[in-house]
């Protein structure tokens, strides 16, 4: 006899008498076969299961200045996959010499594709970014999102004497982002 447990955030509860069972999935943006393990032998006084599936989509984030296919890249952004709430999950990534960010093993599926998150971090040091969590979804195997991290505003540093008001002062000051 088939037991079918829903799973949803990750977990689902059901009743399953002591046995061997083979495990078949039915997740939306996955790839059902990868499900680990595929067979599991239920004994008493072990309540709790842990399973793993994966999916095979790849979601490259192409950052520019001017958020385009043909923009100026940005290298050196990071990003990191997260929940809607913007807890973080895995490694991030970090945009390559054409811009380009990838995320592999995401989900996808054509018509009722599961919702990807992710926020960027960082970007290069000259650029400003959205650090709030975004999201997207996958309709086909691998699809690119332009992201947009404009160039720093145009600033200006005016440098006095502390004992003389208003004399200037030459040199230079060394400014450390706190945040990166």
């Amino acid at each position: 006899m088939a037991k079918v447990i829903n799973i949803t955030n990750g977990q689902g509860t059901g009743n399953l008498i002591n046995g061997s069972y083979d495990v078949e999935a039915n997740v939306v943006g996955y790839d059902n076969t990868s499900i680990d393990p595929s067979n599991v032998e239920v004994i008493e006084g072990t309540n709790t299961y842990n399973f793993t599936i994966a999916a095979n989509g790849t979601l490259t984030l192409h950052v520019t200045e001017e958020g385009t296919a043909s923009g100026t890249p940005i290298v050196g952004a990071t990003f990191v996959r997260c929940d809607s709430e913007g807890n973080t999950y895995g490694n991030s990534i970090t945009t390559d010499s054409n811009g380009d960010a990838i995320f592999s093993n995401v989900p996808y599926d054509a018509t009722s594709a599961p919702t990807i998150y992710f926020k960027q971090t960082a970007s290069d040091g000259e650029h400003e970014f959205n650090a709030d969590v975004q999201s997207t979804t996958l309709t086909t195997q691998t699809e690119t999102l332009q992201i947009q991290n404009n160039i720093g505003a145009l600033r200006t540093i005016n440098l006095y004497d502390a004992n003389y008001e208003n004399l200037p002062v030459d040199g230079s000051l060394t400014f450390t982002n706190e945040s990166e």
